[in-house]
């Protein structure tokens, strides 16, 4: 499914995002700027990056297949303030044996194993599993869906699953899945976008083929659907962290056009959710 890339609108809604948010406290000057830019950008017909381009929706599969050749190549505050957060959680867990459910291009299967973990990676990508292999080699790989994890029962001591399950239209399955596969006293680590952020922002665009924009969907997960989805799948909660926007906006996108009305909006916004949760032993 096509549409257009809505630039204008885009451009309109970050800088009535950081007027909203600043209105009460916010420097005079800084305000007036906001107003003025809303007024130049509804009035006039300036130039704007990537304005009317089009813009595909792919399933996970497809979109996958095609972020996978650059997804490792461009910076991201996500990944910035996620890895940090996952990693400090994974120093505090023994090594055993580790599953890194939709592993993408391996970042966190790299994590694992080079913290004396037994591996598996298991992506429903194979293009992003070739991406894996080359970049975490000493683990072992599985073609298969996070709803249904080629992994046996009660196998594994450790299940990490980054910035996947927003992507699913309901948690229930993952997370019963996820809990199926880890060990009774084993731990599950979860990482994915904050719900703040998938419902002010939407979707995360990247360049498909040479020029075409394109996005997977994301579903906004709420702190209580994650709580439910646990609950139901008979799992403890140890932790949830939430780490803030660090200043980074997407290259060469349109946010770093208007940069100083977006890191206003974004600023104190939490961009990802991490989770902590243990299956009882």
């Amino acid at each position: 499914m096509s549409s257009e890339f809505r630039v204008r609108e885009l451009v309109l809604g970050i800088q009535g995002m950081a007027l909203l948010r600043h209105a009460i406290d916010g420097d005079e000057e800084f305000l007036k700027q906001r107003v003025e830019d809303i007024r130049r950008f509804v009035l006039s017909d300036e130039q704007l990056p990537g304005r009317g381009a089009a813009v595909d929706e792919l399933d996970a599969a497809d979109g996958y297949a095609s972020w996978s050749a650059i997804y490792d190549t461009l910076p991201s505050s996500y990944i910035e303030v996620e890895e940090p957060l996952v990693h400090e959680v994974l120093d505090r867990v023994p090594a055993g044996t580790a599953l890194d459910a939709a592993c993408g291009t391996g970042r966190q299967t790299l994590a694992l194993t080079s913290r004396g973990f037994s591996t598996i990676g298991v992506d429903q990508s194979p293009q992003m599993l070739e991406k894996a292999r080359a970049h975490a080699p000493d683990a072992q790989y599985r073609l298969g869906r996070l709803e249904h994890l080629p992994v046996d029962d009660d196998s594994v001591d450790l299940a990490v699953c980054s910035l996947a399950m927003t992507h699913l239209p309901e948690l229930d399955t993952a997370v019963a899945e996820l809990a199926r596969v880890v060990k009774p006293g084993g731990r599950i680590v979860i990482s994915d976008m904050h719900p703040f952020v998938i419902s002010l922002q939407g979707q995360c665009l990247f360049v498909h083929g040479s020029e075409q924009l394109a996005f997977v969907r994301n579903y906004v997960h709420l702190t209580s659907s994650y709580l439910g989805a646990f609950a139901r799948a008979g799992l403890s909660v140890r932790a949830c962290h939430e780490p803030l926007f660090n200043g980074r906006l997407a290259p060469g996108g349109y946010e770093e056009f208007i940069a100083d009305a977006a890191r206003a909006a974004w600023e104190g916004i939490p961009l990802i959710v991490v989770w902590e949760v243990s299956v009882p032993g």
